[in-house]
């Protein structure tokens, strides 16, 4: 199949929205008022984030499905050619609409959530509960800290992604597969995501948080901008370094 900029655009708008729709609706079922999963769990949104991750790999596999800015900076800093095996180089105009279809998507991904849930969200009274639907926030609130979990989660992430690519043309979470990266995923979520809600992708949180300002959401309160730069920024150094490590420590392994 050939593969051009426009495929890779709508293939991770698709994607990154089919991954918002379900990870963001797995947290509104837990969190919003009078829903059948309300009060299901922790692991309930572990699970459902997975299988989210699962979902938009499947859909998105013609770019190869990177699904998060921390994965496309992650592959560039392997020092790599293509985004996609010989069709894709990698250079700005590229780089940018994979960006642009992440961001995108998941702003897309949060305005579907609103809709599916939107009787819910005028049934729950707290603010911080609608906001969790949107974007992440931290346990304890330690800027320093949390910036080391979202790099360490991101680290895990992209690293394996880095490994297992090299079975695969596609660069990205396809080349991985869909099952295997669902359950990286949710093993970041169930050993790493309690102090921040392991974002561990900007455009997963960063986006969301934006449509969060701009719907009109009754009594939705802050969208706590002074925390949202930690999502952006640990997730990015996490997926770099990653990407640096690659190529001294993948050669070595096995």
């Amino acid at each position: 199949m050939d593969v051009t900029l426009g495929t890779v655009f709508l293939s991770e708008v698709v994607g990154t929205a089919m991954l918002i729709l379900l990870g963001g609706g797995v947290v509104a079922n837990v969190v919003l008022a009078k829903n059948k999963g309300f009060n299901g769990g922790w692991l309930l949104i572990n699970f459902g984030w997975g299988l989210a991750v699962f979902a938009g790999v499947i859909v998105a596999y013609a770019s190869g499905a990177h699904l998060n800015p921390a994965v496309t900076f992650g592959l560039i800093a392997t020092g790599r050619e293509y985004f996609v095996e010989d069709m894709i180089p990698i250079d700005v105009v590229s780089t940018l609409v994979y960006l642009a279809g992440e961001f995108v998507g998941a702003m897309l991904g949060a305005v579907f959530v609103w809709l599916a849930y939107k009787k819910h969200f005028d049934e729950t009274e707290d603010a911080a509960a609608k906001l969790a639907v949107f974007s992440t926030g931290p346990a304890i609130r330690s800027y320093g800290w949390n910036l080391v979990t979202e790099f360490f989660g991101t680290f895990v992430l992209v690293f394996s992604v880095v490994a297992f690519g090299h079975q695969g043309d596609a660069g990205g979470l396809a080349a991985l597969g869909a099952l295997p990266v669902a359950l990286i995923v949710l093993a970041i979520g169930i050993s790493l995501g309690g102090p921040t809600g392991y974002a561990i992708n900007p455009a997963r949180d960063l986006g969301p948080r934006i449509i969060h300002a701009i719907l009109p959401i009754p009594g939705k309160g802050s969208s706590d901008w002074a925390y949202s730069w930690v999502p952006v920024v640990g997730p990015i150094a996490g997926g770099l370094v990653a990407g640096w490590a690659s190529i001294v420590l993948l050669p070595t392994i096995g």
